[in-house]
């Protein structure tokens, strides 16, 4: 290595909110108030911080919920079910000027907060049937993030009677908070080596792995990147007919995952009306002046689910 070269060091940061749920034969805790069968919160918290110490998955929110779980029910002979929720804060490295004509890089360790958008991972790992016989089921997907398209959309030939006051529009404002959550095919887990869980592996080869809830990042960015590309270029005649397009192209582009829902709510922008001062900021070419209105709007959801 010359004197002059520099070893750069790439640091990762996740930032999670985790919720740990646990089920057992705790009963006589409500019942008799006999609490030798409770695994304290305080426990459980600090299980949680050990693990993001020293699991080898703390930076992939699938695995790392597997394998919080799975020590949750491998260490506690009389617990027989973990629940683990995720909710990944969106981090971004900064970009970096590197002079004229040449593309920013990401710095090696400052970031930024990339808007409220989070990632989110719902994990049941389930040991009823045996520690030998655990099985995961896993729901990932992300929420809070914010999309507006100008044009692209319309709303019209919807049912009209007395009731009726909203007007048919062939073009209007698209935008929406999208809520998504892809339900994967069951994982099953082997039972820890250790007996404990603290050292936790799945034995699958990187094809076996591939689209599974093991290989939970690759399908979240494709996820994102599906659902922002069709938002986006999507001739919308409706919410509806958008996130069924959306939710359509995931199933179909990933085998193991069963189900796909969305929750959209309107997000609504109304031109404001001039004609008082003889202006035309209401039809749709001249309309550039809008005002959010915050509520009253429709919410459209749906599930779509392989058969």
């Amino acid at each position: 290595m010359d004197e002059d070269s520099i070893t750069m060091i790439l640091y990762n940061i996740v930032e999670y909110n985790v919720t740990a749920l646990v089920e057992g034969d705790i009963e006589v805790s409500y019942t008799e108030a006999d609490n030798s069968v409770v695994v304290a919160t305080d426990s459980i918290k600090n299980i949680t911080y050990y693990l993001a110490k020293t699991s080898p998955h703390v930076l992939h929110p699938e695995r790392f919920a597997l394998h919080l779980g799975t020590h949750l029910v491998s260490k506690y002979a009389h617990l027989k079910k973990a629940f683990i929720t995720i909710e990944q804060l969106r981090w971004q490295r900064i970009p970096i000027s590197q002079g004229e004509g040449q593309e920013p890089k990401p710095h090696p360790h400052a970031f930024y907060r990339d808007g409220d958008e989070k990632r989110t991972v719902e994990v049941e790992i389930d040991a009823t049937a045996g520690k030998d016989k655990i099985v995961a089921h896993v729901t990932s997907g992300l929420k809070d993030l914010l999309v507006l398209k100008t044009t692209g959309s319309a709303f019209k030939s919807f049912v009209r009677d007395e009731y009726t006051t909203l007007i048919e529009v062939n073009d209007r404002i698209f935008s929406t908070s999208i809520d998504l959550q892809y339900k994967f095919a069951p994982l099953r887990v082997p039972a820890p080596a250790d007996g404990e869980g603290k050292v936790f592996d799945l034995p699958l080869a990187a094809e076996q792995a591939k689209g599974t809830a093991w290989d939970g990042d690759s399908v979240a960015t494709a996820a994102r990147t599906i659902t922002l590309e069709v938002f986006a270029i999507d001739e919308s005649a409706s919410v509806q007919a958008t996130l069924y397009s959306m939710a359509q192209r995931i199933v179909l582009e990933h085998a193991h995952i069963l189900s796909v829902s969305y929750s959209l709510p309107n997000k609504h922008y109304v031109p404001v009306d001039m004609k008082y001062i003889g202006i035309d900021n209401t039809s749709p070419p001249k309309a550039e002046v809008f005002i959010p209105l915050p509520a009253p709007s429709g919410l459209i959801s749906a599930t779509v689910s392989r058969k």
